[in-house]
């Protein structure tokens, strides 16, 4: 095929040797020149509009990477949220995209210690350098110290926001985004859309912005007029993305379901010990949310050997409390406090159940370690989790319905009992499946994990980026 480079240098050519050929046989014609100069303008602005559809049209071929900057409003590890922006930004560098990181940071964290390999990155920083308190957290218990939305005043509410908003416009001058990917339906997402109107925005829904929309009523109407001008959203799964629609009413169209993933290359199974005792393992967050302490409640009504990994962290009297009902177990609980991934992946491994008690998730990604690693699920039965686990997967999961609740993430005071007796059940269910001879989570495990996976994850987000590129273009 010819290039339309060559085409212009042709027509080119062509043009100036007719108007030599045409000078030097008919120069007294009055006017020829200017005809030549005519055609050739004409001529040339053709062929640079064929040029310019032709790199519009080239697949996989752009003038330079697609440029994208991903918006964080807290730290990029630590959470769920953490894990999938930098597993997301991996996979695009990977796919060619040049990634920019904004996220929040504290003042005095290094950012060198964060290991973004996948892209360059700017912060917010947090407790004394550009906003004077804590990261103001997307859940109200973070593994690190944090505020909460319902603690901010409309002063300090506004700082915050001005303050991303700045930091925005300054990502936007010094990187200049095609598009921008940024994560969890709330204020962060509202200051992108002002600053971005001119620019393709794809939100991330993690779940506890919904919580927060429902928690902070006060907020919503600074969070919902720019968030239903997003371009599209990214959906964990069908029931959530159903969720959006009704709590934001941004149209059904503009929600897509891409799900979240796990590494698969990290979390294996390992040698596992006799189950004598049975390993029990928990990771997440150290709080009432997460539902920690009636776990180990439920643990002190167990007659058989059991240790529990307890693997998180948390902040406050939550996190005073959660320890506090650990140390009451003695040398059957080892409080590992946050660890990284892989260190994660190691205690994983090496368990026979994981256990996640918690009264309010998205898609929990921890699950999918788990069961990547080997280990039986108890969960309670929240939407995201049974979208999950479909028909056919006891073998996989055990499922603890959740109590009446008096608010989204609080149990009613009447129903705590209940629930820690059901918990109990459970895991006494569990420690049956892992004792049946033959015990193999095989194929079952397979049909939950195989479509997620970071890669295909990404290839819906992919194709995301491509469509509202196109849509703007």
């Amino acid at each position: 095929m010819i290039s339309s480079n060559c085409l212009i240098s042709a027509l080119n050519s062509q043009v100036l040797t007719s108007s030599l050929m045409s000078t030097s046989s008919k120069k007294d014609r009055p006017g020829w020149g200017r005809m030549i100069e005519t055609w050739h303008s004409v001529l040339t602005g053709h062929a640079r509009i064929i040029h310019e559809w032709a790199m519009s049209t080239r697949p996989n071929k752009p003038n330079r990477p697609i440029r994208v900057l991903h918006a964080l409003s807290q730290r990029p590890d630590s959470t769920g949220s953490g894990i999938y922006i930098k597993a997301v930004m991996a996979e695009a560098h990977r796919h060619g995209y040049q990634n920019h990181l904004l996220a929040g940071l504290p003042c005095d964290e290094d950012e060198n210690s964060l290991g973004l390999d996948a892209c360059t990155a700017s912060f917010v920083r947090f407790g004394g350098g550009d906003i004077d308190h804590a990261i103001v957290g997307m859940s109200d218990v973070m593994p690190y110290p944090s505020e909460t939305f319902r603690a901010l005043d409309p002063t300090r509410i506004a700082r915050y926001k001005d303050c991303f908003a700045r930091s925005l416009q300054s990502a936007r001058d010094a990187f200049r985004p095609d598009l921008v990917h940024s994560h969890h339906l709330w204020i962060m997402s509202s200051a992108a859309r002002e600053v971005f109107a001119d620019r393709p925005l794809v939100v991330s829904s993690h779940g506890s912005d919904l919580r927060q929309f429902r928690n902070c009523p006060q907020l919503r109407d600074i969070v919902l007029p720019r968030c239903r001008e997003i371009d599209a959203v990214l959906a964990l799964g069908p029931g959530q993305r159903t969720e959006i629609h009704e709590l934001y009413g941004i149209p059904l169209e503009k929600i897509h379901v891409t799900g979240a993933g796990f590494d698969r290359n990290m979390f294996r199974p390992g040698p596992r010990p006799d189950p004598d005792p049975i390993r029990i393992a928990y990771a997440g967050k150290l709080s009432r949310a997460k539902g920690v302490p009636w776990l180990l409640r439920a643990l002190k009504n167990l007659a058989w050997p059991w240790h529990l990994d307890l693997v998180g962290s948390g902040s406050g009297p939550e996190l005073e409390t959660c320890l506090a009902l650990a140390r009451e177990l003695g040398n059957r609980v080892t409080a590992h406090g946050a660890v990284a991934q892989r260190r994660l992946a190691e205690i994983l491994g090496r368990s026979h159940v994981f256990v996640l008690p918690s009264f309010f998730e998205g898609l929990p990604l921890v699950l999918m370690e788990a069961l990547s690693s080997g280990c039986h699920v108890v969960s309670t039965a929240l939407p995201g989790v049974l979208e999950l686990f479909a028909a056919g997967t006891d073998d996989i999961v055990t499922l603890v319905d959740l109590p009446a609740m008096r608010t989204i993430d609080e149990p009613k005071p009447e129903a705590e009992s209940g629930f820690v007796h059901d918990l109990a059940r459970a895991l006494d269910r569990a420690r049956h499946k892992v004792l049946a001879p033959g015990h193999d989570l095989g194929t079952a495990a397979e049909a939950v994990l195989a479509p997620r996976t970071w890669a295909g994850v990404f290839a819906g987000v992919d194709r995301m980026y491509k469509e509202v590129l196109k849509n703007r273009a």
